[in-house]
Formats: structure tokens, C-alpha cells, sequence
């Protein structure tokens, strides 16, 4: 009798799942007509959510940034949070109300200045122990730039240029304070050694400033980077400097096809596949049963897109006043204005849509064949919840997107503030770490051990190696 063959090639290791938290601000995620939702100014929302999500073991919470209200026909748009806390305001008072979860903030580089972002990353990272991660943007629109000082607005490929050497010269400031005196010259690839502690010289395109910086080295060495950006500019921005990306692909097919693309450019910058995670945002609707998850999903989807709301988001691509249709009834009959003024101002729909005639075009056929209102199409062609079912087929959808690469794991947007999280984490949280492939315990101090991401002092000798 002979014994079964065995196949020579090495199994696969089981990925761990990395998940993190988004505190919603506005549109059409949170439901702000539901009694559970709760206030976007007081710190006790703040503060739930975060303990919420570090009880759950999460990596890390995420704070989007607005540098302007938006406005549509001239007005305020009606579903943007006003006077909400300024993000490195929240996130250092909830520094001394957690313990483990890494704490993350939006801010731009287009209108801010490296040495002021510098020194408060790192002093956030001083006052969390070590728990600073930043989420590097840019601004597209002359309407934000008008709130500041230079005003107006870059071409793309300006500021992503800008955005490049905003994060160098941040981390030629963080790096001033290295433990060897070791300072990387970004010109001609040497050292400098025994340089003074904190002292800086940058000239280049966008910045020319010199002095000493004056926050010491902080536990992480510099905050933990995220890049938030689907273009060409921006995947070869983060596949160069960033430690994850933040992404919109919510389904398997376009997550793997993103997850192969932006890992495929790593090799090219001396890093490894493992030195840049993948973390789309995900939206979900959890019940006891799939059916019933099913059910609560079509309602909130219901209750994110009202007859106002739907007739202001066909505003986006129509360009025109379209408050004299009714949300329940047909799509307007005539064509979308596409001149450069636009009826809706600070929002990155405008841009979404790039053929509004096309798209129209598209649209109707679509309420044709399907015999929908204007409502019933921006609910259908609008954000859907990525995972909708029980807490079983939640965790096994989650799990299957991360192990067959389609990420390395989600950060969680749900649509009510501060307890959308509580239910997450009660209940298919403990499935995912029963399967094994979630942690029942941090085990480290820092956003970098539970990210896997090495000191930067490490990667540094690591790329001056290679």
C-alpha cells in the first residue's frame, strides 16, 4: 500500500487582519435622523468611539479633516458638520483617555507649513506614547484656498510635487533629533554625522527654511504616514514614502486589482510588499440574521438619501438648480450644464463625474429600464454598505477579502456616531479572533507594533543597505 502524496510547496501563512475606526463627518454615511446619533462637538462622542474601538483591540482611529464648509446654490450645505473640534485638538485630549489605540489625523500639505505639522505629530506622538499617525492630502480647489493666505489652488501634478517635498522636509525635521546624529541629505543621498541635535537646512522647490527644530525625537521616531488617493500621482506617492493607503475599493474584484497594482510598485523604492498596507474604507449593516441585515441596510441607505438629499447629490453632476423636480418622480430631461462655474463648491463630486453628459445619459437609462425616481437612483448608484449580513457572515467576508489580497484589513465607517462601533465589537470581533486571524491583546506599546511597521531608524539602514 502506498502513501498518499503530499505537495512540496509551502502553505500560505494566514494573514492577520489589521482594523481600524472612522469617526464620520457628514453626507451620506452618517443618519443623522436617527435618535442614536449622537453630537460631532462634544468630547464624550469622541471619547465612546475611541474606547469602543480600542476595547476591540483596533489598530488605530481615523479623523478626517474639513478646511471649509461646503456650499451648493450659495448656500451651506445642509448635511456638513458645523464646529466640529479641530482634529489635533480631539486627538490629543483622547490621547489621555486611551491607552493602545493608534490615533490618526487628516491634515494637508497645500496649505500648511512642514515645521508647524512637524512639531505637533511629534508632540502628539510624545503625548500618546507613541500612537501618532498622519493621513497626507492634498487640496485641489481655489474655494478651500481662499480661507488662507495664498489662496487659490495647484494643478494636480503641483500638488502632489509639493505634497513630496512637504513629507520630506517633515521628516528631515523629525529625523534632526536621531539617536546617532545621522542626517539623511535628500540631494545627494549622503550622512551628515555628528550634526547638532534638532538643527535643519531644506531648500527645494516649495520650501527653503533652516533652523532647530525643537520637539526631541519622539517613541515612534516620526508619525506613522497615510495616503489617501486613487490617481496615478497618488499610488506612486505612497508605494515611495507611505506606511498605508487608505482607499475607496470596497469589492473584492477591484480591491485585488488595486492591492496588485500598488504592492507591484514597492520593489522599485527598495521596500517590501509588507512595508505598505492596504486599508479601504468599509461601510456595513450587522443584524442577528442576514435577512435582517439585508432589511436594516435598505433602511439606512433610506434614511442617508432624502428627497433633498437626492436632488443635491443629481445637483453634483447636473450643474443646475434642480430644487423645482420632484425626488420621486423622473430624472431631469435636460442636459447637465458643464461650464467651469459650479453650483456646488468644495466637494470632490464635481470631479467624480468627469463626462457629466455621459454620465446623465447613463443615469437615465438606468431609471428607465429600472423604473426608478431620482431618489431611488442615488440610492442605487450611491455609496452601498460593503458587508451586510450576521456577525458569521460579516467575519467571513471580512476575512476572505484580507486573505485573498484583496486588503490587509478595513477601516470601519458607520453610520451612526458615537455607538455604530458597539455591536461591531461585541460581536464579530470575537469570531475573527477565534478564527485567529485577529488579536485578543496588543502586544506592543505603539501604531507601529500593531501595524507591523518597523522604526524608521531601521528602515533607514535598511534602504542605505540596499
Amino acid at each position: 500500500m502506498t502513501s498518499p502524496t503530499t505537495s512540496s510547496k509551502p502553505r500560505r501563512p494566514v494573514k492577520q487582519i489589521h482594523l481600524a475606526a472612522h469617526f464620520p463627518g457628514v453626507n451620506n454615511t452618517t443618519v443623522w435622523s436617527d435618535p442614536r446619533a449622537g453630537s460631532h462637538i462634544e468630547f464624550s462622542s469622541f471619547a465612546h468611539f475611541a474606547r469602543t474601538a480600542e476595547r476591540a483591540k483596533f489598530d488605530f482611529l481615523f479623523l478626517a479633516e474639513g478646511l471649509r464648509l461646503r456650499e451648493q446654490g450659495g448656500h451651506i450645505y445642509d448635511l456638513d458638520v458645523v464646529g466640529r473640534p479641530d482634529t489635533f485638538t480631539v486627538l490629543a485630549a483622547l490621547a489621555a483617555v486611551t491607552e493602545r489605540i493608534g490615533l490618526t489625523g487628516t491634515i494637508n500639505s497645500t496649505f500648511n507649513e512642514p515645521y508647524e505639522v512637524a512639531r505637533q505629530f511629534a508632540g502628539l506622538d510624545h503625548l500618546s506614547d507613541g500612537r501618532a499617525a498622519w493621513n497626507v492630502v492634498t487640496s485641489w480647489d481655489a474655494f478651500t484656498g481662499e480661507n488662507f493666505r495664498r489662496g487659490g489652488f495647484l494643478p494636480q501634478e503641483e500638488r502632489y510635487s509639493r505634497a513630496k517635498e512637504f513629507l520630506a522636509t517633515a521628516k528631515e525635521l523629525f529625523d534632526s533629533w536621531h539617536g546617532d546624529e545621522i542626517i539623511a541629505d535628500q540631494d545627494t543621498g549622503t550622512f551628515l554625522k555628528d550634526a547638532k541635535a534638532g538643527s535643519f537646512t531644506h531648500t527645494g522647490q516649495h520650501f527653503d527654511i533652516h533652523g532647530q527644530f525643537n520637539v526631541p525625537r519622539s517613541p515612534q521616531g516620526r508619525p506613522v504616514i497615510f495616503q489617501a488617493g486613487d490617481s496615478e500621482e497618488g499610488r506612486e506617492f505612497a508605494a515611495a514614502e507611505a506606511d498605508a493607503i487608505f482607499s475607496r475599493h470596497g469589492t473584492l474584484e477591484a480591491g485585488r486589482a488595486f492591492y496588485t497594482d500598488v504592492k507591484s510598485r514597492l520593489a522599485k523604492y527598495g521596500r517590501r510588499r509588507d512595508q505598505l498596507l492596504i486599508l479601504p474604507a468599509a461601510t456595513f449593516a450587522l443584524a442577528d440574521t442576514d435577512a435582517e441585515a439585508e432589511e436594516l441596510a435598505r433602511e439606512v441607505r433610506r434614511q442617508q438619501v432624502s428627497g433633498a438629499t437626492a436632488l443635491k447629490h443629481l445637483e453634483f453632476v447636473w450643474n443646475r438648480d434642480l430644487s423645482a423636480y420632484d425626488p420621486d418622480g423622473p430624472l431631469p430631461d435636460v442636459d447637465p450644464d458643464v461650464g467651469e462655474n459650479h453650483i456646488a463648491q468644495g466637494r470632490a463630486q464635481v470631479r467624480m463625474y468627469r463626462d457629466p453628459i455621459a454620465t446623465a445619459r447613463e443615469w437615465r437609462a438606468l431609471a428607465e429600464a429600472n423604473n426608478w425616481s431620482i431618489r431611488d437612483l442615488v440610492i442605487h448608484t450611491g455609496n452601498r454598505q460593503n458587508f451586510v449580513g450576521s456577525p458569521a457572515t460579516l467575519a467571513r467576508t471580512i476575512n476572505e477579502y484580507v486573505q485573498t489580497d484583496a486588503s490587509d484589513g478595513f477601516i470601519l465607517v458607520p453610520h451612526l456616531t458615537p455607538t455604530g462601533l458597539d455591536e461591531f465589537a461585541d460581536k464579530v470581533v470575537p469570531l475573527l479572533q477565534e478564527q485567529g486571524v485577529f488579536r485578543t491583546d496588543y502586544e506592543g506599546p505603539t501604531l507601529r507594533d500593531h501595524l507591523g511597521l518597523a522604526h524608521p531608524d531601521t528602515e533607514t539602514e535598511e534602504r542605505r543597505a540596499s
